[in-house]
């Protein structure tokens, strides 16, 4: 029966070899069906209390009978995550750059369906018969120029503001969540990452983690090769698969 799939998960998170912060935090939550990474912005203003404020959140959710009722609660809890975060931002609005907020990706999976959440540019893979889908597409303005203006990478990259997120938890009054749903298949496997991680790495070096056969073999890979790079930010990734 496709409702019993067990699925075996392991996180970690590195604030790799420049940062002395790490504003990144994860939910590893196999019992719940639940997997989040979130990635804190806002510097010193509070970037670590808005993503660990979104992971505890998410934590707290109860358990639901149907997928249905349990993704509209996790829609929920973001958007009320949305409304407190934005306000705590009009309350100390006295400094311009009183930005709290955060990215965040979850992934929700029950029997054999699938739901991907998220706000921002962290994202979310899928391992498919050796072939590596992202099934998030960031919100930021480097892919808004790649869509809407037709720019090659190489050219959106050369933005001076292709880093800034179009889309967060926090970032403003109304919150745009987008999701995915999918239908699951036997041997699927999944990643959620924040961007430290996988803009250190080729989609190569992902699949190639994916396909090792345990959570933590996959984990292991991906941050010995992050960690080989300049590790220039914080790094989170979860690992799911059956």
């Amino acid at each position: 029966m496709a409702h019993n799939r067990v699925w075996r998960s392991a996180a970690r998170t590195d604030p790799g070899k420049v940062r002395a912060r790490n504003e990144d935090a994860f939910l590893d939550c196999p019992g719940q069906g639940l997997w989040v990474v979130a990635d804190g912005m806002g510097g010193h203003q509070g970037g670590d209390i808005a993503s660990q404020l979104i992971v505890a959140s998410l934590a707290e959710l109860p358990a639901q009978d149907s997928f249905e009722h349990q993704l509209e609660g996790l829609r929920r809890c973001l958007h009320w995550l949305n409304r407190r975060l934005s306000q705590e931002l009009t309350v100390g609005a006295g400094r311009q750059d009183s930005i709290m907020g955060s990215t965040v990706v979850a992934l929700l999976l029950k029997g054999d369906r699938a739901a991907c959440i998220w706000a921002g540019d962290s994202r979310c893979y899928l391992w498919r018969g050796q072939r590596l889908y992202q099934l998030s597409k960031d919100h930021s303005l480097m892919q808004q120029l790649i869509d809407g203006q037709q720019m090659s990478i190489e050219q959106a990259r050369a933005h001076p503001a292709a880093n800034a997120l179009t889309r967060a938890v926090g970032a403003r009054e109304q919150l745009a969540l987008e999701i995915l749903e999918l239908q699951v298949y036997p041997g699927d496997a999944f990643l959620l990452c924040s961007d430290g991680l996988y803009q250190g790495l080729s989609s190569d070096a992902l699949g190639e983690a994916l396909n090792l056969a345990s959570p933590q073999q996959a984990l292991a890979r991906l941050f010995d090769d992050a960690l080989r790079g300049a590790a220039r930010d914080n790094m989170t990734a979860v690992v799911i698969r059956q």
